[in-house]
């Protein structure tokens, strides 16, 4: 029998139409995947615009998760690219609750080495132990290439409390890598959504996604599929998703366009914040046309 999935959604964050943080919205956010068989969310990450927000809005949004989360296990994102900040908002996480802490790599001045990225976040991981660390490894927007694998070697010994990694990258020799590392003890989540069927195949059985707020259940039927050694079905499941993400890529983003997919459930999210712009209302229109058209969505169930 194949290890029990786990499909974490990464939240979006809801503002005011003005853009104030608006924290209302997140308990039907929660409602919405428990019923929808989500396990968990990846609060103040890339699609919930953490990089965004102040910190003091980022200590908000993560409370305001860990006060509804019910059956939820909450990943806090805490990553920056100052280090005490970051360690400010691990150690909150452990205030408040959390499952888990995530971070990415600093994107200004980065780390170019696996050793470096231990280092950066040997007192971030410390500021919220005994929580498991995950290493946020997501390449295309931070330009941080190192191993994810060999930074859970060097991190096993020198951060205890190191957990796994939320890995968004297409590399799946890298993913490889990462599952087996320290003989397959790491918790490692994929983060490309188009790409889940290939990360299950060699051995992936945690995801993070942001198309999981909407879509969780035409993935797990992926993976079902893939389960059930029905190839054929797993592959043009799959091949759904690709024409999904390829639509809301047409209409700016997981983030923008996202946020207007979610208002198909009844949730309003309000504006993206900059440099990312609404759409218009023609474009609203047609993105809510294309993706019924597509018909993987079910915002009625």
């Amino acid at each position: 029998m194949a290890t029990p999935f786990t499909l974490i959604a990464a939240p979006h964050t809801p503002f005011h139409p003005d853009g104030t943080l608006n924290l209302d919205p997140i308990a039907k956010q929660a409602a919405l995947f428990s019923r929808n068989g989500i396990d968990g969310v990846f609060a103040c990450g890339t699609t919930g615009e953490g990089l965004h927000m102040t910190t003091a809005e980022r200590k908000a949004v993560a409370e305001r998760w860990a006060a509804v989360r019910g059956t939820l296990r909450v990943i806090v994102h805490v990553g920056h690219s100052c280090q005490r900040d970051a360690t400010l908002l691990a150690a909150h996480a452990k205030d408040i609750g959390a499952s888990a802490v995530a971070a990415l790599a600093p994107h200004f001045i980065k780390p170019t080495t696996p050793e470096e990225l231990v280092e950066f976040f040997r007192p971030v991981a410390a500021a919220c132990a005994p929580l498991p660390f995950l290493y946020y490894d997501i390449p295309t927007l931070t330009g941080v290439r190192a191993s994810a694998a060999r930074f859970l070697e060097l991190a096993d010994a020198a951060i205890p409390n190191v957990g796994g990694v939320k890995f968004t990258n297409i590399d799946v020799i890298g993913l490889q890598e990462c599952v087996t590392a320290g003989g397959g003890k790491f918790e490692v989540f994929f983060g490309c959504d188009e790409m889940l069927l290939a990360a299950v195949a060699v051995g992936a059985r945690r995801a993070v996604g942001s198309t999981y707020n909407y879509s969780s259940v035409l993935h797990r039927k992926v993976v079902a599929a893939y389960d059930t050694a029905d190839r054929d079905l797993a592959a043009r499941l799959q091949r759904e998703s690709v024409r999904m993400v390829r639509i809301l890529e047409k209409y700016g983003g997981p983030i923008v366009a996202g946020k207007e997919v979610m208002k198909l459930y009844g949730i309003d999210l309000g504006p993206p914040r900059p440099p990312l712009a609404p759409l218009t209302a023609s474009q609203v229109a047609g993105l809510h046309a294309e993706l019924k058209e597509l018909g993987v969505l079910n915002p009625t169930g």
